[in-house]
């Protein structure tokens, strides 16, 4: 994609940016640049911009070159925090003139059978969840189909989930996932940890880490 080649965001996401008065930060500005890795830890201060960084390489593919299907899944440890980001999302897609390409929907005990039983037969381009939920979803039998398209998986805070046993179920959840989706790239967010290397263990061999340092941008 170009913005690999030359670091120049879409139009959309680059007016955006503009009219907040904001920069890329250095880490986001990283992230992009290491979109097609298998699996990347981000570790930063809250406040730092993780999650928009976490984001940014999803709205740049989906912003260059529009595609239907399930491309990126978001896994945060509290439905609230996944009800919170479909907000936080949809203002900025909005925003961008985006919304007729990125679809974002959560999926939680409090959504109805109705909504759930859409989303499998026609998946949101971006899809936040929690660790339950999404073994749940993966326990159906049309479950490969609904994840055959998917590209990028986001773990929020994924500090407050590793070494405990919905990691484990986590871990358990995204091996199955990389089945299904060979080519699948890795995204931990976390907050200031002393030991990244080992938070990085737990996202998958071979994960790299990136350290940020705080900015202006709310989370």
């Amino acid at each position: 994609p170009a913005y690999l080649a030359a670091m120049i965001l879409p139009a959309p996401i680059e007016r955006w940016f503009a009219t907040k008065g904001w920069s890329l930060h250095d880490h986001q500005r990283a992230l992009l640049e290491r979109a097609a890795a298998p699996a990347t830890l981000l570790v930063a201060p809250t406040g730092g911009g993780k999650t928009l960084a976490g984001f940014l390489p999803t709205l740049v593919e989906l912003a260059e070159i529009p595609r239907k299907g399930l491309h990126t899944l978001y896994i945060s440890p509290l439905k609230a925090l996944a009800a919170d980001m479909r907000r936080n999302l949809t203002g900025p897609i909005e925003a961008m003139g985006l919304a007729a390409r990125i679809r974002v929907e959560d999926r939680s005990g409090d959504t109805t059978q109705t909504r759930k039983k859409a989303q499998r037969v026609d998946p949101p381009e971006i899809l936040l969840t929690t660790p339950e939920s999404l073994a749940l979803l993966l326990s159906y039998e049309d479950s490969p189909r609904m994840f055959a398209s998917l590209q990028r998986v986001v773990v929020d805070e994924i500090h407050a989930l590793a070494e405990s046993r919905r990691g484990d179920q986590l871990m358990l959840a995204l091996a199955r996932l990389q089945r299904m989706a060979p080519g699948l790239r890795r995204v931990g967010l976390s907050a200031t940890v002393e030991d990244p290397a080992a938070l990085a263990r737990f996202l998958g061999p071979g994960t790299r880490v990136l350290e940020a340092d705080p900015g202006p941008e709310p989370d």
